[in-house]
């Protein structure tokens, strides 16, 4: 969620298949994954290693371009919903030399802003993430980018211990607690060029629970006082408590879990039961993070497959 996913493919050439993947090429060529006919993931592949007896492939999902583009015109929004602005970034990104992709709209963030951005100024990736802080999350399925409000709460499905047969670790991310967020924006300048000011926004303060815990965000694209704030705000929405994790590290999924492996997508949201752990988690939690591994089969042995899924309650989900 909010980043760049990541897909990884060894081949053991044999026949004519070698001189093919001999011409695979870094940022020409894409790598395409489907489960059971259904579409799943996309991306260009962004190294090959060419071994003895294997070709390793690596590549990224389509928001990997965006890492490589920069903004190709000036644009100005004011008071903007982020998801607007968001979309308008992406398009304005690949267009010169598009790949081919699709953005989709699953819902306003609710958070509007006011940003400037400047041609040939810092990557479009990099700017995207800033949105992301702000009130919306990003992730990607197949070449379609989906922009969703913070507060997305579908559900995918349930899970409880029983769907976790080798164990699960629930952890705390204390560093991700902030109280009090303070935003930094562009800086003022006067018609004489002289700078007089910066933007600033600022929200929360003393929590009764947990005390004063401080967070200072730089956001140069922001333009105005009542922009920042409501970054400002949003950060707080999502950093008011400590977030908590679920992990099931190096484990996998039961196969008879009620829950289809292509729905698992970082934004949307499973409700959890957990007890196998003193910490007691019941409630629903968001989908940050998909691994998937699967081993080819042969003629002695079936192959298999293991399926991770990371899951975070932070102060937006609490909400």
């Amino acid at each position: 969620m909010d980043d760049t996913s990541t897909a990884r493919a060894v081949i053991n050439p044999d026949g004519d298949c070698c001189g093919p993947l001999g011409g695979v090429r870094a940022w020409r060529h894409r790598l395409v994954i489907y489960r059971d006919d259904r579409y799943v993931w996309d991306g260009p592949i962004t190294n090959v290693d060419w071994g003895i007896d294997s070709v390793e492939l690596f590549a990224e999902d389509v928001t990997a371009w965006l890492g490589n583009r920069v903004p190709h015109q000036n644009l100005t929004y004011k008071n903007a919903d982020l998801t607007t602005i968001a979309a308008e970034l992406i398009a304005d990104g690949f267009f010169p030399n598009d790949p081919g992709y699709d953005v989709r709209i699953l819902a306003p963030a609710e958070v509007t802003g006011s940003r400037t951005y400047t041609r040939n100024v810092g990557q479009v990736l990099d700017h995207l993430k800033d949105l992301a802080e702000a009130g919306l999350d990003f992730t990607a399925i197949g070449a379609t980018i989906l922009l969703l409000p913070e507060t997305w709460r579908e559900r995918v499905g349930r899970l409880s211990d029983a769907d976790f047969p080798e164990g699960l670790s629930v952890a705390e991310d204390g560093k991700g607690l902030a109280t009090r967020v303070i935003v930094a924006g562009q800086q003022q300048t006067a018609s004489d060029g002289t700078v007089t000011d910066q933007v600033i926004g600022e929200a929360g303060g003393i929590d009764p629970y947990y005390g004063l815990h401080e967070r200072y965000v730089e956001q140069t694209s922001i333009t105005d006082t009542a922009s920042a704030t409501s970054a400002a705000q949003a950060l707080v929405r999502s950093s008011r408590t400590v977030p908590v994790f679920i992990d099931t590290q190096e484990v996998t999924i039961s196969p008879d879990s009620a829950v289809d492996v292509a729905d698992l997508v970082p934004g949307w949201c499973l409700d959890v039961t957990s007890a196998a752990t003193c910490r007691t988690v019941a409630q629903r939690l968001k989908i940050v993070g998909v691994k998937v591994t699967e081993t080819g089969g042969s003629d002695t042995d079936p192959g298999g497959e293991s399926v991770q899924v990371q899951v975070a309650a932070s102060g937006a989900e609490a909400a």
